[in-house]
C-alpha cells in the first residue's frame, strides 16, 4: 500500500463521522458543495485532521482546500519533514 493510500484512508476514517448519513465520499468530494460543511465543520475537520495525523494545519491553506483530493495533498505536504 502506497503512502497516498494511507493517507487517503486516514483522512477518509477521520471525515465519516462528519459526513450527512447517505451521503458517500470520494477523492472529487466536495467537501463544502457535496457534504454541505459550513466554516465550523471545517474547522472541526481540520481539528480532527490534526490529532489524527499529528501535524498542524495552518487556516491560510482553506482556500486551496474544496475537495478531498485537496486536503490530502496539503496534508501530505505538511507531513513532510521541515514543513
Amino acid at each position: 500500500m502506497e503512502i497516498d493510500d494511507k493517507v487517503y484512508e486516514r483522512i477518509m476514517e477521520i471525515l465519516k463521522p462528519l459526513v450527512p448519513e447517505g451521503v458517500t465520499a470520494g477523492m472529487e468530494t466536495d467537501l463544502t458543495v457535496d457534504l454541505g460543511f459550513d466554516s465550523l465543520k471545517v474547522m472541526k475537520l481540520l481539528e480532527d485532521l490534526e490529532d489524527g495525523f499529528d501535524i498542524s494545519i495552518p487556516i491560510s491553506i482553506l482556500p486551496e482546500v474544496r475537495t478531498v483530493q485537496d486536503l490530502m495533498h496539503q496534508i501530505q505536504k505538511l507531513s513532510q519533514p521541515g514543513t
